[in-house]
């Protein structure tokens, strides 16, 4: 596969936004120590709602990075795995898991200063410049 992710129409495109989508990431590095039903899934990964994760995982399938497995038992047991495709991105995942835990308070704290100054000029909005303008990042 050849081209450019930053064209709209690109396939790695659709493939750098099943990565990058938070749930996926999440999914993945939970099943990365092995396999797990979506009730396990459910309680490990807080705040995400029943349905996201059933799209979720439900994509990765599609996407042949997790496998679900039926097990024809009473009640029906159904366990995700990560196929070898979805296994290599465990890799890079947990370095991006790693990066965050290690930045983590460098982007609260550039993100609560940033907040400041966003609403210190809603109270002078006759100084207030865009936030897109050379002036907003003049200072």
């Amino acid at each position: 596969m050849h081209g450019s992710p930053y064209r709209a129409d690109c396939p790695t495109r659709r493939i750098m936004d099943r990565v990058g989508d938070r749930w996926t990431v999440l999914v993945v590095v939970a099943l990365s120590d092995g396999s797990a039903r979506f009730s396990e899934l459910n309680r490990r990964i807080e705040g995400i709602s029943k349905k996201m994760l059933t799209q979720t995982l439900r994509g990765l399938e599609r996407d042949g990075l997790v496998h679900r497995t039926v097990h024809s038992e009473v009640p029906v047991r159904v366990e995700y795995t990560l196929t070898e495709a979805g296994d290599s991105l465990r890799e890079p995942l947990h370095a991006l898991q790693r990066w965050s835990i290690a930045h983590g308070d460098v982007v609260s704290a550039a993100q609560e200063a940033y907040d400041r100054i966003e609403r210190d000029q809603q109270h002078r909005p006759h100084t207030r410049s865009s936030p897109g303008s050379p002036a907003r990042w003049a200072r």
